[in-house]
């Protein structure tokens, strides 16, 4: 698909990431392909600790960090006082994890959906709360271990993604670090739309928590789309979707070899994956004109 990547120095080197983050790396394409007329909002996450506090931090635009429920509201408050200074240019984007989004954050940010707040929410997706050890969030895929789910999970992912479809927002979008042309692209859509909640869900493969390599978070993610885990694609108004990247033969089965939570399942757990995975498939390809 190919999207040339143009980046604004937003995001600085010198932060407390762990070596190979996927979240830094995501981090670097959605602040610098923002640009500095942003404001950042940041609920407590691994996404705090590496933007790090003023006047130190490593984002070179106003940063609030705010309570892990609040991100949604705060954004949402924050741009209706600079439009009512006459600000209609500066975007405000909310920047969270899993846990802030899809539990703790959630009400807020159905909230800011039906109200369709004038933000960019964006999800930094690890699958878990990563940041206070490794535990369950309801992001969290069927069957992976966590501290919380030592044998394995047993309720699928949530899929926040369709939830806000429903709220009829103007654009929601998957993206994910392996393939950064597409995120850059999705970045620049959501900037372009005025007015309106935007939303955007990127997966960011936790190496320690998933136990993966240091180098290995673009390429555990894309595994992700190829395998037809995560699926990348778009929605418009909640109803216009567009299928960007998706499964391309490879098996559940290669996706989860590669990953320590998955390393105490059964060959009969890979296929009740694998049968999970072609049922989600199968509803989503409907939805594509």
């Amino acid at each position: 698909m190919g999207y040339e990547i143009q980046e604004e120095k937003v995001f600085n080197s010198g932060h407390a990431a762990c070596p190979g983050c996927s979240e830094a790396l995501a981090l670097r394409f959605i602040l610098n392909t923002l640009g500095k007329d942003a404001i950042a909002v940041v609920p407590p996450s691994c996404i705090a600790i590496i933007s790090g506090p003023q006047p130190l931090s490593s984002m070179s635009i106003p940063v609030y960090q705010t309570t892990l429920e609040a991100s949604a509201a705060s954004a949402a408050g924050i741009k209706r006082a600079l439009i009512s200074k006459g600000n209609n240019h500066t975007n405000v984007v909310a920047i969270a994890g899993d846990g802030g989004t899809y539990d703790i954050g959630f009400q807020a940010l159905s909230a800011a959906a039906e109200r369709n707040e004038d933000i960019i929410y964006v999800c930094l997706d690890n699958e878990g709360y990563m940041n206070t050890g490794t535990q369950k969030s309801s992001a969290t895929p069927s069957m992976a271990f966590t501290t919380s789910t030592p044998a394995g999970k047993l309720s699928p992912k949530k899929n926040v993604p369709e939830i806000m479809v429903a709220h009829n927002i103007p654009y929601m979008a998957t993206a994910t670090t392996g393939y950064p042309d597409d995120l850059v692209r999705k970045v620049k859509k959501a900037m372009e739309i005025k007015g309106g909640l935007r939303f955007i869900n990127v997966l960011t493969p936790c190496l320690a928590g998933w136990g993966v390599p240091d180098s290995a978070g673009p390429k555990t993610s894309r595994l992700a789309v190829q395998s037809g885990i995560y699926p990348l694609y778009e929605v418009e108004n909640g109803e216009t979707y567009t299928l960007n990247y998706g499964p391309n033969g490879l098996s559940v089965a290669d996706y989860v070899a590669t990953q320590k939570r998955y390393r105490h399942l059964s060959p009969e757990d890979v296929e009740l994956l694998q049968a999970e995975v072609n049922h989600d498939w199968e509803k989503l390809q409907k939805k594509f004109k």
